[in-house]
């Protein structure tokens, strides 16, 4: 009798011989059922859109490996213009290349007995991903027929299919979009998608931990630049991360501005109108609802985040304008009319520069006003009018240094629901120099503030898109103006000193409470330009508040203008006086000198 070990290891042998078999039968009789199978999957679950074609597909039974070489999926022109017609196609298709598909470790007896597919790891080499949008009404509507579910369409093959890892690597992805006639395209490159734990079964697509069956979605885009298709701006980040697990989405270094000067801007549009300049070193989005931005294209998050950056707005007066009315383009309003659905509960503002700079028709110099260093919050900034039934309002309290120096508190309210633009804003200004000011005041009206301390200003108004009202407080002392003249030669700009004094003297107090100690308090009732933008109006309004508490009345206006007409009718009079007797006088002297050349002449004959 042969000892045990010879036994044991004649059985082993036997064994493996077997397996080695059967992988070998498996891997070279299975190999074309796969590839039967797997393209035939592909036809059935796209309605026959997509079909997959590769060079080689390498099957190692044995080792749970499965290897795809420069595979193709291509969506069909003529079966995508059919779904049209019949009302069954996704607003979006795919195109996607790749080098190389790597399947590996799935377990083969899992799936010869259970019916299971389990896999450890998948890996798409240097994918070329071209998606196309292309909306379509009808998918909008709201159908009776609920679509399978993922699961519903690998039952009748499958039970199950988990995988641990799928790995994008160096993704190159292309987006067409195709609405109105109007094609447009972007561009990514090095593009790492990294998903983990996936898991389809009867179960998963009610796991409230999953999103699209998935435990994580790590997504992870390079720099990014787009040339918008107005020919005028572009867009860029330089890094973009977004993470399902956290909720998360993080783009850094945004921005968005011309691709040219702000001269060649103005000259290219050759009309009055707002140029933009926004950058954000950070925007963030948390708690976002994943499904709806990816299903729907619908923002959804409990919060936003910008941190330190600038917006710049600029208008040149020197250019024809085209007034239009403004009346429905108030902020609230706009977002309203956003066809994005958008819903953020709160909106923080850390550290962001607002600019203003408007170019004189008149002067041909630049005023330039500043909002430094702005914070605040922003809540409930929404479109969805289901939200808006439990709370119609968005609030806005915001905090900056106006011009680097005074300290400016506003709160806004914003009916959403109005349908004449209803909102509110009330605020407050701490003390500054009034000379601040001067950055633009003196380019866009040509008047200086020599002198002025302004100690608290408060406000407290509401508006619609026809007019605004309110209360107006303004505490300040020692307040003088100066009127500036034409430039000289050198370019400096003298000062009209009678016309300012007149100002000074009649139309303004110099403080208030002023001379007599009477308080002037303003009380707001401003009927509002149709072509006035929302921003103009709320300025206007809070002026007319101002000249109420510096004491400029209708009355006083009508002084000055009195005193004006006087002051240049004795100007012109002078003037004329000096014209005339410098005349009268030149008259003499040019007398004079021609009877000075007579007695030359006749002296000259005589010697003769």
């Amino acid at each position: 009798m042969k000892p045990i070990w010879k036994w044991i290891i004649g059985i082993v042998s036997a064994i493996l011989v077997i397996i080695l078999g059967a992988a070998w039968y498996l891997s070279n009789n299975y190999k074309p059922i796969l590839e039967d199978k797997l393209k035939e999957i592909i036809a059935e679950s796209s309605d026959g859109l997509y079909s997959l074609q590769y060079d080689a597909l390498d099957l190692s039974v044995a080792l749970g490996n499965v290897t795809l070489k420069n595979a193709v999926l291509i969506p069909d022109s003529a079966v995508y213009e059919q779904l049209v017609a019949a009302e069954k196609a996704p607003n979006n298709r795919f195109h996607i290349a790749l080098d190389e598909l790597k399947i590996r470790r799935f377990g083969v007896m899992n799936l010869l007995l259970n019916k299971k597919l389990s896999i450890s790891s998948i890996e798409l080499a240097t994918p070329t991903v071209h998606m196309i949008s292309q909306p379509h009404a009808y998918n909008d509507t709201v159908k009776n027929e609920q679509p399978k579910t993922l699961y519903e369409q690998i039952k009748d093959d499958l039970s199950a299919i988990a995988v641990d890892k799928i790995d994008f690597t160096n993704v190159k992805f292309s987006h067409t979009k195709i609405a109105d006639g109007k094609r447009s395209t972007m561009e990514l490159d090095s593009v790492q998608l990294h998903i983990r734990d996936v898991l389809i079964n009867e179960h998963s697509e009610q796991d409230s931990t999953r999103l699209f069956y998935t435990k994580l979605v790590d997504l992870s885009l390079p720099g990014f630049e787009y040339d918008l298709p107005d020919g005028f701006h572009r867009a860029k980040f330089d890094h973009l991360k977004f993470n399902t697990q956290k909720r998360s989405l993080l783009v850094s270094k945004v921005s968005f501005a011309p691709r040219m000067s702000k001269s060649e801007f103005f000259r290219r549009k050759g009309k009055k109108t707002t140029m933009a300049i926004m950058k954000v070193d950070s925007l963030s989005f948390e708690g976002l609802d994943i499904a709806r931005l990816i299903d729907d294209q619908k923002i959804y998050a409990q919060e936003a985040r910008l941190k330190d950056g600038s917006v710049s707005l600029y208008m040149d007066l020197r250019y024809p304008s085209t007034p239009k009315s403004q009346i429905g383009n108030s902020p609230h309003q706009q977002i309203m009319k956003l066809k994005q659905s958008i819903h953020i509960d709160t909106v923080y503002i850390n550290n962001i520069d607002v600019l203003y700079g408007e170019t004189s028709k008149k002067y041909n110099q630049e005023g330039i006003i500043t909002f430094n260093n702005a914070t605040g919050i922003i809540t409930n900034v929404t479109n969805d009018t289901v939200a808006l039934q439990k709370d119609k309002f968005m609030r806005a309290d915001l905090r900056a240094k106006i011009m680097n120096s005074g300290n400016l508190h506003a709160i806004f309210g914003f009916d959403m629901l109005s349908k004449n633009g209803a909102h509110t804003y009330k605020g407050s200004l701490g003390a500054m120099k009034a000379t601040a000011f001067n950055r633009i005041i003196k380019p866009l009206v040509n008047v200086e503030i020599s002198s002025g301390n302004i100690r608290k200003v408060s406000f407290n108004m509401a508006g619609t898109d026809y007019r605004n009202w309110g209360d107006f407080r303004f505490d300040y002392d020692d307040l003088k103006v100066k009127i500036l003249g034409s430039k000289d030669e050198e370019g400096k700009r003298s000062s009209k000193g009678i016309l300012s004094f007149l100002v000074n003297q009649i139309l303004i107090n110099d403080s208030n409470p002023d001379a007599n100690e009477v308080y002037h308090k303003g009380t707001v009732e401003y009927k509002r330009d149709p072509t006035h933008s929302f921003w103009k109006t709320l300025w206007q309004s809070l002026l007319d508040g101002i000249k109420q508490t510096a004491g400029i009345s209708a009355e006083r206006e009508a002084k000055l203008t009195q005193a004006g007409r006087k002051s240049q009718e004795a100007a012109t009079g002078v003037k004329g006086a000096a014209q005339r007797t410098g005349g009268f006088i030149k008259g003499l002297f040019s007398k004079k000198d021609k009877e000075d050349a007579d007695k030359k002449e006749e002296k000259k004959k005589k010697s003769k």
